[in-house]
């Protein structure tokens, strides 16, 4: 199974249609891969769908780049009990 970091990154570069080597921890979802709003909002659901999790809204769009992104996520996984 993959990693949390190969979902999110997977995740990230469907939604945001870029090539996966550019999707780095330390780069920012909006400034640095150039997600907008509804990007923004996209990429929530699609975690949440790849997870089987939920998340809190503005919680989840307060994460601004992609490492925070993964920490989050797993920190949800395992409050909500969800295998990753």
């Amino acid at each position: 199974m993959a990693t949390v970091k190969e979902r999110v990154v997977a995740v990230t570069a469907r939604v945001l249609q870029l090539d996966p080597k550019e999707i780095l921890p330390e780069k920012t979802f909006t400034v640095d891969l150039g997600a907008e709003s509804v990007q923004s909002i996209e990429l929530v659901a699609s975690f949440e769908e790849e997870f089987g999790i939920e998340m809190d809204e503005d919680a989840a769009l307060s994460v601004e780049n992609v490492g925070d992104a993964i920490a989050f996520i797993t920190k949800v996984c395992k409050e909500q009990d969800v295998e990753i």
